[in-house]
Order: C-alpha cells, then sequence, then structure tokens
C-alpha cells in the first residue's frame, strides 16, 4: 500500500492539478458506470465533533473520503477540517494507497467552484462577493482569480477580525479588497460564492442583481441551506450531481419539479450552460467522492 502523508500531498497540491483533475471528476459524475454511494454522517464521542464519509467507483477506481471537523481543534494550533482519502485495489479488495488530504480537499472543492464558474459565469465578471471568513473561503477566491480577472473581492463575514485577517490574506492576489455587508455586495457582484455552515439563508433573492452567478459550496448535510429558495424559480440551476444536490445539497430547499443540470453535462456539451447575459446561474457543490478519487490518482501520479 502506499501511503501519502499530509506534508507530502500539501507539497504537491496546486489549482492547476486540482482544477484538472476535478474538470474529469464531474464530467466521471455523468457517466453510468459511475455510482456516487450515499453519504455517511456520524460524530465523534462529543457531538460537536463530526466526520462523513462518502464513496463512489469507476470502472478504474473504487474508494471513499472520510472528512472530519473537530471544533476545538484550532486552541491547539490543528485545522477543524482533516481528510484521508482511501482508494482500493479492485483485484484483491486491499488498500491501495490512503492519501491524507487535509489541504488537498480544500483545493478540490475551490477547484469544483473554478470549473462550474468558468463555464456558467459571464467573461466580463469583473467583481467576486465571498460569503464566509473560514478556512475554505481563501482557497475559493484564489482558484477563482485564475479563471477571472476581478477588479475587487467583496468579503462578507460575521466576525470582523476574520474579515480583516483574510483581507490581508488577500492582498497577494493583487486585487482590491473591500470588507462589506451582504446587500452591498450582492448588489456589485457578478459572482457571489457562499462557503459557510449556515442553515438560513444568507441575504436575499432580491439583492442580486441580473447576470450574477452564485456558488453555493457550503451545504453538504440536510438542514444546511446558504441560499433564498425564491431566486430558484427564476435561475438556471446547475450542481455537482442532481440525486445527491437534492438530499443533502443546496437543492434540498428547491422544489421537486426543479430542473437540475449536472455540470458535467455542460462540460460536454450536452446541456446548455448559461442562456443568456441577463440570466443568474446557481452552482450547488455537495462534493462527490469522485472527486477525492480522481484527484487523489493525480498526487499518486506526480509522487
Amino acid at each position: 500500500m502506499r501511503f501519502i502523508s499530509e506534508s507530502e500531498s500539501s507539497a504537491l497540491i496546486n489549482h492547476e492539478l486540482a482544477y484538472d483533475a476535478i474538470y474529469q471528476a464531474l464530467i466521471a459524475a455523468t457517466q453510468t458506470d459511475t455510482q456516487s454511494f450515499p453519504v455517511v454522517h456520524g460524530h465523534a464521542s462529543d457531538s460537536k465533533n463530526t466526520f462523513s464519509v462518502k464513496s463512489s467507483a469507476t470502472q478504474h477506481l473504487a474508494g471513499l473520503k472520510v472528512g472530519s471537523f473537530w471544533e476545538d481543534n484550532p486552541k491547539n494550533g490543528l485545522p477543524r477540517h482533516n481528510a484521508l482519502i482511501l482508494l482500493f485495489n479492485q483485484t484483491n479488495g486491499k488498500m491501495a494507497a490512503a492519501i491524507e488530504a487535509g489541504k488537498v480537499n480544500a483545493f478540490r472543492i475551490a477547484a469544483s467552484n473554478a470549473v462550474a464558474t468558468h463555464v456558467l459565469a459571464r467573461k466580463d465578471s469583473k467583481v467576486l462577493a465571498i460569503f464566509g471568513t473560514g478556512n475554505q473561503a481563501k482557497y475559493e477566491c484564489e482558484a477563482l482569480a485564475k479563471i477571472r480577472n476581478f477588479e475587487q473581492i467583496l468579503i462578507v463575514g460575521r466576525n470582523s477580525s476574520k474579515a480583516e485577517k483574510m483581507a490581508e490574506a488577500l492582498k497577494q492576489l493583487g486585487i482590491e479588497i473591500k470588507i462589506t455587508d451582504a446587500k452591498e455586495a450582492c448588489e456589485q457582484a457578478d459572482i457571489i460564492v457562499t462557503t459557510t455552515s449556515s442553515h438560513t439563508p444568507l441575504f436575499k433573492a432580491e439583492w442580486v442583481k441580473s447576470g450574477t452567478h452564485i456558488s453555493s459550496m457550503g451545504s453538504d448535510k440536510q438542514g444546511k441551506q446558504e441560499l433564498p429558495p425564491e431566486l430558484f424559480a427564476h435561475s438556471g440551476l446547475f450542481c455537482d450531481l442532481n440525486s445527491q444536490s437534492k438530499v443533502i445539497g443546496e437543492f434540498q430547499h428547491a422544489p421537486e419539479s426543479a430542473i437540475l443540470i449536472n455540470i458535467g453535462d455542460v462540460l460536454l456539451a450536452n446541456a446548455q450552460g448559461r442562456q443568456s447575459q441577463e440570466q443568474i446561474t446557481i452552482y450547488d457543490s455537495s462534493g462527490l467522492s469522485i472527486q477525492d478519487l480522481y484527484i487523489a490518482q493525480k498526487i499518486l501520479e506526480i509522487s
């Protein structure tokens, strides 16, 4: 069995590698020989510490990712989020590889957003609004800055000190950074990204202007919610996998009749993406195991 430690995987991962892996994974998710199995959610002895298990299989890959959230880790100088990807030897069922993937997971999530946003957002998008100031938010901004030439990034966060810390970290992008409130951010943004653990909408539907693209990155469990459902009726709705999005993603709050388009079908030109400059488009990333398997395979290839 091959073992890749957190320090090794962190040194190998970058936004370009993640983008290429996730592009292919999102296409693979639409194929009939790919199976994404039901997500398992659990908690530790202390119920505030949680984990999830996501698994999948294709003709060539089979495995799973265990993701964990340990709330008090920062007090001990450790990240709250961690991940372990396991790949099976499909001949004998033994573990072929184990990859510690805390940082890899952050790149993987951001890459899903970047791939979808690249094909859905208007090409002339100049203002990005990011809701959330946790660890993931910075990776989202970095990944999107590689596919659009932003003039300004607007930060919306509940904690002002975290927002200021994030603004400082993003200065290296060479883009104007501004901390603002939800209403102003929505009214000015061409692209809105939400990366929170919210259980209620973060803004009002009427604040979003025509032509905006929105990516919901935080809803990955029943009960989570970042967007106002009123947006769904007159927007193009896209997701990483519609069967999962309806259960644990943002579109668990959409009506049963809503048409959810897998982004992989847009990448394959089997479905249309943005239909006009004025249309609002929404991408829901509930997070797929197949993405973890593909990015793990990429890391193994270059390690």
